[in-house]
């Protein structure tokens, strides 16, 4: 079995029976968090001391069984119970269009086959979505164009680069005036320079991993209100630099992907529980946003914390 499937089936059995009583009544609680419309209303929610906090944001849009990846369903389906930030893959068409898909070919998730970037939107869009195990389903590659859209007071969209350029990216989310609700990842403190100079009303999620990355950072000029701060795939190792980011004015994010979702992956169903504690660790330690496969599961699991926002 592959990996990739051995990975999603494993993590639905093992939370499978993971939801109690008190989850309804505190997912409940957090549908009451308003999604941003303005960069104004966005920098609210992502801000330290934020009340909407700590939120989850789906890596990939939160696939599970029956529901692909960087699928506008699988969305809807991930924030029915409440806020999220929808982390999505564009990429560039053979006729210069944006899609959402993480990969360069198009085996893994779809029902076609060959390289994206060969291929035109009309006949990327004949094809199927399949879900984590492989299943065909009825979905269909969306463009970034809809997504966007789509997105607009329901989520705040992050969008990572794959092979569509920074400005490119940039131009989709003026397009359509989404600053109040699409985030930019940038790799490059350049590239944040960059952005920042072109629209300052558009946010970006910064590679901070280092106390070296945070002392640059402090150079670009660029406002530390403007930013969430990605402190790593692993448990951080130095929480004073989340407090020093806190400090600043930003927020953090931490993705659990690579770890902590793998690790409850291949735990008994009985001892998914004892997972709980790994994860609110993370926001004790300074995490404002987790980025994870699971996210209705994380979720549940920093539920205690979770607020309304009405600011």
């Amino acid at each position: 079995m592959p990996y990739q499937t051995a990975f999603c089936l494993a993590l639905f059995v093992a939370f499978a029976d993971v939801a109690d009583a008190q989850t309804a009544a505190s997912l409940a609680l957090d549908t009451q968090v308003r999604a941003p419309t303005t960069p104004a209303e966005l920098h609210r929610l992502l801000s330290p001391g934020s009340r909407a906090l700590p939120l989850v944001s789906a890596h990939r849009g939160g696939a599970r069984p029956g529901l692909p990846e960087n699928c506008l369903e699988t969305f809807a389906d991930t924030i029915a119970t409440g806020l999220a930030l929808i982390e999505v893959d564009p990429r560039m068409t053979g006729d210069g269009k944006i899609v959402l898909h993480h990969d360069a070919t198009l085996e893994r998730t779809t029902t076609g086959s060959g390289k994206l970037a060969d291929l035109m939107l009309a006949e990327l869009q004949g094809e199927r979505l399949t879900d984590p195990l492989g299943s065909e389903t009825l979905h269909r590659i969306p463009t970034l164009d809809d997504a966007i859209e789509w997105a607009k007071g329901k989520c705040v969209l992050v969008l990572d680069s794959k092979d569509v350029t920074l400005d490119d990216r940039i131009a989709a989310i003026e397009r359509h005036h989404a600053e109040g609700w699409v985030l930019l990842i940038v790799y490059s403190f350049a590239d944040a320079k960059r952005c920042h100079a072109r629209n300052p009303n558009i946010m970006m999620e910064v590679m901070m991993t280092e106390r070296e990355h945070f002392d640059a950072f402090e150079q670009t000029g660029i406002p530390w209100k403007d930013i969430i701060a990605f402190v790593g795939h692993a448990r951080p190792k130095d929480s004073a630099l989340l407090a020093a980011i806190h400090a600043k004015g930003a927020c953090c994010m931490a993705g659990t992907s690579r770890y902590l979702d793998r690790q409850v992956a291949a735990a008994d169903s009985k001892n998914v529980e004892n997972f709980r504690a790994a994860y609110r660790e993370l926001n004790d330690m300074g995490v404002d946003v987790i980025e994870t496969d699971i996210p209705l599961q994380i979720r549940s699991f920093v539920r205690d914390k979770l607020g309304v926002d009405d600011r």
